[in-house]
């Protein structure tokens, strides 16, 4: 009797050592509980040959998804800079060739991309690219990118338009909304800032009697690029003579002079960039060139008397405070682009101004103020100058 109870403890306790071996076992193939980080399993997924529930990323895995998808997003992003860099270039590179017996000028484009080797013609309400008389007529505009056509377009700044910055500082961003920058008279503000350009502002204005704000227009521009400056300057003046130019252009610091004539204009090279001055008018009317990176459609006008009398400036009789209408064309801005203006051009962008009333105010003033028309200093700006070969053929 006794030794067939010692024979039945014998089995009982086989039996509990094999239920534990067989529980070991369970949860190993299950990665102890999803983690796979304890005991044989192989790479942290578990037993059964690895296919347990776990899904075994620990801290190291994690990291390294991290490393690549920041590598992946790096490639996609420099992707889409060079696609977007190779467009502007090719937007511009073309070379001329005969005009046809209707006198419609024709190019052929140079640029690699979908348009290369094709040859665009000027449509006939547009046979040229700089008509003689620019008040009444288009002038054509040959596009060499994926777009790959030639099209009417006035030579003049459109308020209404991209990129156009007038009036009592009126902007419409790159995203399309119209928005007001007062920023104040005698100040000077960032309207664009990215790795390889800057655009400042000089603002004039005045402040009447009463009021809590100063009305303020834009005077000048000075385009920042490697390490020159371009600067647009609308001259004070007490009173408007339309046939008398109001502006003064320097590259460097050097006075640049258009001879009075719609089809003047002024070229520099600066290493792999051309600098064009041209006039679009007789008068106070000018496009300027930095190949590769911005087109600026600029005209001079004074504040009118009736302007002046509605809006209640109060202006002084000795100040017809002319200054600058621009429409600005970029074509090589980063995605982190910053600046009054420059910022509307990020991918995403959302407005901050306020929607559905008449007059959508931007902030910014203590973001983008520079210390003077020639700083590069903001508290977001980007600019950083860079050494170039300089020559000029005037």
């Amino acid at each position: 009797m006794e030794s067939r109870k010692s024979y039945v403890i014998v089995v009982l306790l086989a039996l509990l050592l094999l239920t534990e071996i067989v529980i070991a076992e369970s949860d190993g193939g299950n990665g102890n509980n999803g983690k796979g980080n304890e005991g044989h399993v192989e790479k942290g997924k578990g037993g059964d040959d690895g296919k347990g529930k776990g899904n075994g990323n620990g801290p190291k895995d994690k990291d390294k998804d991290k490393k690549e998808k920041k590598n992946k997003d790096k490639k996609e992003k420099e992707k889409k800079d060079k696609e977007r860099k190779e467009q502007s270039e090719a937007a511009a590179r073309y070379r001329m060739l005969s005009p046809l017996p209707t006198g419609q000028e024709q190019a052929m484009c140079q640029g690699q991309g979908a348009c290369y080797y094709k040859t665009l013609v000027c449509p006939g309400e547009c046979p040229k690219r700089k008509p003689t008389k620019n008040k009444s007529t288009k002038g054509c505009f040959i596009d060499c990118t994926s777009k790959c056509e030639a099209t009417c377009k006035w030579r003049k700044p459109n308020c209404n338009g991209y990129g156009s910055l007038c009036y009592d500082p009126r902007f419409v961003g790159g995203d399309g909304r119209m928005f007001y920058f007062h920023g104040s008279k005698g100040g000077n503000f960032a309207i664009v800032s990215d790795n390889n350009l800057q655009i400042n502002a000089h603002f004039i204005g005045t402040r009447p009697v009463g009021r809590t704000r100063d009305f303020t227009w834009v005077q000048a521009l000075n385009v920042m690029f490697g390490n020159h400056n371009l600067v647009i300057t609308a001259n004070r003046v007490s009173q408007w003579d339309k046939n008398s130019d109001a502006f003064t252009l320097r590259y460097n610091n050097e006075l640049i002079t258009l001879p009075e004539d719609e089809q003047s204009e002024w070229r520099a090279t600066s290493g792999q960039r051309e600098i064009v001055l041209e006039r679009t008018d007789e008068r106070n009317s000018v496009r300027v060139l930095v190949s590769g990176l911005v087109q600026l459609d600029i005209k001079v006008r004074p504040i009118g008397k009736e302007e002046n009398r509605v809006h209640k400036y109060q202006l002084p009789q000795d100040d017809a405070f002319a200054h600058l209408e621009t429409q600005f064309k970029f074509f090589d801005l980063s995605e982190l682009v910053e600046g009054v203006l420059g910022k509307t051009y990020r991918p995403g962008y959302v407005s901050s101004a306020k929607t559905g009333v008449p007059m959508p105010v931007m902030g910014g003033e203590d973001k983008y103020q520079t210390p003077s028309l020639f700083s590069l200093t903001c508290r977001l700006c980007r600019f950083k100058p860079q050494e170039e070969s300089l020559s000029a053929d005037i």
